[in-house]
């Protein structure tokens, strides 16, 4: 009964933010990494940001450094991707996945949610 559920995504203009939530059942998170990974029409999906669940280090991809914070919330079973200063090619439809094995390849990732659209344009 393993499931993730995004949410938060919407319509901003650039510039703008947005707070990604994932919401995760039927697993505890401490133990897997929690990544975020988005995929645009016509592109691979790639990898985002990263959290461990052992140490809590966390891992961004060079276009979300300085933009993009990934965090755990109060109730554990949550993580949040805060994304400021939006640009229109982050535009993409955002998933949040889990893994003990990989963070930011997508390939290594094991438990996916459907996924929240994010469209960035004025």
């Amino acid at each position: 009964q393993v499931q993730l559920v995004e949410s938060g995504g919407g319509l901003v203009q650039p510039g703008g933010s947005l707070r990604l939530s994932c919401a995760a059942s039927g697993f505890t998170l401490d133990y897997y990494n929690i990544g975020w990974f988005r995929q645009a029409p016509g592109k691979e999906r790639e990898g985002v940001s990263c959290i461990s669940g052992i140490n809590g280090r966390t891992y961004y991809a060079d276009s979300a450094k300085g933009r993009f914070t990934i965090s755990k919330g109060d109730a554990k079973n949550t993580v949040y991707l805060q994304m400021n200063n939006l640009k229109p090619e982050d535009t993409a439809v955002y998933y949040c996945a889990a893994s003990q094995n990989g963070c930011l390849r997508y390939d290594r990732m094991d438990y996916w949610g459907k996924g929240t659209l994010v469209t960035v344009s004025t």
